[in-house]
C-alpha cells in the first residue's frame, strides 16, 4: 500500500512537468505566438501537495501508531488538494494560462485559443488514487507490527495490566519480575540505544 501511494504521489508530481496548456496568442505585436504551459506553472499547488503526499506516505511507513494516523491523513488531504487544484484547470484552462500568456507578451488579457494535454487528467486521477491509498493507508496501518518502542512499550503495559492482582503478582513474588517486566524491556532498547548491551 505504501509503494503504491508513493507511486500515485510521483506521478502526480512527474505530471507538472509536463505541458499542461498550449496557447495560440493572436496579435501581430506578440512576439511568442504559440505558448506551451506546464503543469508546474498552471497549478502551483499541485508540485506542493504531490511532495506532502510523498512525505507524508514516507512518514506513514516509519512512524509509530499515532503518527501513521496523522501522516495518512495528510496524505488523504494532499491527494484532495491535487484533484481539486488540476479539477480547476480542467473548468477553466484559459485562467490557468493567464499568468504565462501575460508574462510572455507583456499585456494581461491577451486573445488566446487554449487546448489542454492529457496531463492534468492524468495528475487528477492521480491525485484522487492518492486520497483513496491515504484512506487505506488509514485502515490497513492498524494492523502493521509495533515498530517503535514507545508502542512496544505501551503494548506490553498493557498486556500485562490485567494480571497485575492473578499470575503477574504471584511471579511477581517469587523471581521478582511480572509487571515489572513492561519497564525492563524499555530500559534494554535504551541500553541499546546508547550502545550498551542490556544482557551482560
Amino acid at each position: 500500500m505504501v509503494v503504491v501511494a508513493l507511486a500515485f504521489a510521483l506521478l502526480a508530481f512527474g505530471a507538472t512537468t509536463q505541458t499542461w496548456v498550449d496557447a495560440e496568442v493572436q496579435g501581430s505585436a506578440v512576439r511568442t505566438a504559440h505558448l506551451s504551459v506546464q503543469g508546474s506553472k498552471a497549478a502551483t499547488s499541485v508540485s506542493a501537495l504531490a511532495l506532502v503526499g510523498l512525505a507524508g506516505t514516507l512518514a506513514a511507513a516509519v512512524a509509530g501508531r499515532v503518527g501513521r494516523a496523522v501522516a495518512s491523513v495528510v496524505v488523504v488531504l494532499a491527494g484532495v488538494g491535487v484533484a481539486a487544484a488540476c479539477a480547476a484547470v480542467l473548468a477553466d484552462p484559459r485562467g490557468a494560462a493567464e499568468g504565462s500568456i501575460a508574462q510572455a507578451t507583456g499585456l494581461a488579457g491577451s486573445q488566446a485559443s487554449v487546448a489542454l494535454t492529457p496531463y492534468p487528467a492524468l495528475a487528477a486521477a492521480a491525485g484522487t488514487l492518492l486520497a483513496l491509498s491515504g484512506v487505506l493507508l488509514i485502515v490497513a496501518s492498524r494492523h502493521w507490527a509495533l515498530r517503535t518502542r514507545y508502542d512496544a512499550g505501551r503494548a506490553a503495559a498493557a498486556g500485562t495490566a490485567p494480571d497485575a492482582g492473578g499470575a503477574g503478582a504471584g511471579q511477581a513474588g517469587t523471581d521478582g519480575e511480572g509487571p515489572a517486566g513492561a519497564v525492563d524491556g524499555i530500559d534494554g532498547w535504551d541500553s541499546l540505544s546508547r550502545g550498551e548491551d542490556p544482557t551482560g
